[in-house]
């Protein structure tokens, strides 16, 4: 299976979209028809003209008051997180998924929608649950049968860059089907997955589809599907990936011009968008941050001039009731299950609405009704410290080194404490070398949030430029990042007027000179990017120093952060 990331779709407009949809419902929509059976005759024209995302769609109500939180551009997934783009479902209360399993008259299916259903879920949900600290649940509703599409799947030519009326085609047959077994009202999320054993399923085909102008469907609009093609097993994440894009999420590896380089020079291990493969996955906490994952005391914004010391509680830590643990393993009563049939379970162990209940009156299969409506960003932004506004620079482009797609971290690191590496090793351990625990809840009432509960300090951020910002965050063996080789602290610069695969994320090295974790790690170039135990690290191209004090086996790490 391709080790390469699978990106969303990139269809230019070809057609103005208004005039094309009239004149495709005047074509093909007969006299009293539905709303839905008339946008599903449209589907082939409309989907020709699919777009790579709705960038700039509605903004929710209520900003993010934050000096060091960049502002929301027209780039694509653009990390500014002062708005949200409503565009997308905002991840902060539970939502639920459909997952369609579509087979093909060219094949017989070997494998059953249960088993493919258990290639994804738990696991994917629970990955969320971990990343979030519980905050957010992602609930699967697998549909139990296959349901059949009308041709082959040769005809479709799937492949990575799939050719533009061939998916049109696909997605209008598959829509098509599918309408009249689901009430699509009822889901957040709708995932079409392909029968992984026919003849003309390619795993590389898998993406997300965004939808120029949304889809009408049972009172609901349908703005982007989640297309899976992969084969069973599939490569470990990549449903989580693919769902990271729903939530507005961009891609950020590096795409080679000629699809033969490095893919993982810009984030290496450190983050889902970068790669599903990476061995600390966890979503950056400025990911966190902008998914409204983070309460405003865990952002510490530093100013301008001086120095800031700042206490980080590792970015995987997490409560024990919200399924942090070691990456993979089961949680306590948090993700929704899903039993050997197929039936999704809610979380905590309560019971779920099966796909498969008693069928509608008009032939469809009832469903799980969502949660309320789109909730708004929360809180007043971010802690400050230190002196004066953010620190401008300009477009703060710093050390960037644009031909290998990795930010050049200039001389490396500073200093040699008890747990820094070795000088001239391809590999190094921090502190006393020792997993950080994640400890227990935070107890009720205390007022006092505990380290390893997830309610500790997560991010670090000194703005650097109108557009720009560096963030500053403890990665350890906790959580999602449970299989990581290297621990420390981690820089990365953030553009928030870069599009998705432009490096709109990019880690900084504290090690340029060294390696680590080879035959493990996606880029051992950056696996021991985190500033140890005892380093100092001077940010080139930035008057920004880090200065690495103390580690404690409780997860505190006290970090000195000196800017001017």
């Amino acid at each position: 299976m391709s080790r390469n990331p699978h990106p969303e779709v990139d269809v230019p407009r070809q057609l103005p979209l208004r005039s094309l949809a009239r004149g495709v419902l005047r074509g093909f929509a007969p006299e009293g028809a539905s709303r839905w059976r008339s946008t599903a005759a449209a589907f082939t024209s409309l989907a020709a003209v699919v777009a790579t995302s709705l960038v700039t769609g509605p903004a929710l109500a209520e900003p993010l008051f934050a000096p060091c939180a960049l502002k929301r551009t027209d780039a694509h997934h653009s990390e500014g997180l002062d708005v949200w783009n409503a565009a997308y479902p905002r991840p902060t209360r539970p939502l639920d998924a459909v997952l369609v399993f579509l087979s093909f008259p060219d094949s017989r299916p070997r494998t059953t929608p249960a088993e493919l259903t258990a290639d994804y879920f738990p696991s994917t949900s629970r990955f969320f649950e971990r990343a979030s600290y519980g905050r957010f649940t992602l609930r699967p509703h697998p549909q139990r049968d296959w349901i059949r599409m009308p041709h082959a799947s040769t005809s479709y030519a799937m492949r990575r860059d799939w050719n533009t009326a061939r998916r049109a085609a696909y997605l209008r047959d598959a829509m098509g089907v599918a309408d009249r077994r689901i009430d699509f009202s009822r889901y957040d999320i709708v995932y079409f997955v392909a029968d992984p054993d026919a003849p003309g399923v390619d795993s590389d085909a898998t993406k997300v589809v965004n939808l120029d102008t949304p889809l009408r469907a049972d009172g609901k609009d349908i703005r982007r599907v989640v297309t899976v093609f992969e084969k069973h097993p599939p490569d470990r994440l990549v449903l989580a990936h693919e769902t990271g894009h729903v939530f507005d999420l961009p891609d950020l590896y590096h795409r080679p011009s000629d699809g033969k380089g490095d893919w993982d020079t810009y984030v290496g291990d450190w983050d889902l968008m970068g790669s599903q493969f990476g061995l600390a996955p966890d979503l950056f906490g400025w990911h966190k941050w902008k998914l409204g994952w983070l309460e405003p005391r865990q952002v510490v914004c530093v100013g301008a001039h001086g120095s800031t010391r700042v206490t980080l509680e590792p970015l995987g830590a997490g409560p024990v009731s919200a399924g942090v643990g070691a990456a993979g393993a089961p949680g306590v009563g948090t993700a929704p299950e899903v039993d050997p049939s197929g039936v999704s379970r809610g979380a905590s162990g309560s019971s779920g609405a099966s796909e498969t209940g008693v069928p509608r009156s008009d032939g469809r299969t009832p469903g799980l009704d969502s949660n309320g409506g789109e909730p708004g960003l929360k809180g007043a932004g971010a802690a400050v410290v230190g002196g004066g506004g953010p620190h401008a620079k300009g477009t703060g482009s710093g050390g960037t080194d644009a031909g290998s797609g990795a930010a050049d971290a200039g001389s490396g690191v500073e200093g040699a404490g008890a747990g820094s590496r070795t000088a001239g090793e391809g590999s190094r351990t921090a502190g006393s070398g020792a997993q950080i625990p994640g400890s227990g809840p935070v107890p009720v009432g205390s007022g006092v949030p505990a380290f390893g509960s997830g309610r500790g300090t997560k991010l670090a951020v000194v703005r650097t430029g109108p557009d720009s910002a560096l963030a500053f965050e403890a990665r350890g063996s906790a959580g999602n990042d449970g299989t990581t080789c290297t621990q420390g602290i981690l820089i990365y610069r953030v553009r928030s007027e870069a599009a998705s695969g432009d490096g709109p994320i990019q880690v900084i090295d504290a090690h340029p000179h060294s390696e680590s974790c080879w035959g493990e790690s996606v880029y051992p170039p950056l696996a021991d990017a985190p500033v140890g135990l005892g380093e100092s690290f001077t940010v080139p191209g930035e008057k920004v120093r880090v200065e690495v004090e103390d580690w404690t086996a409780a997860g505190e790490w006290t970090v000195k952060i000196t800017t001017g």
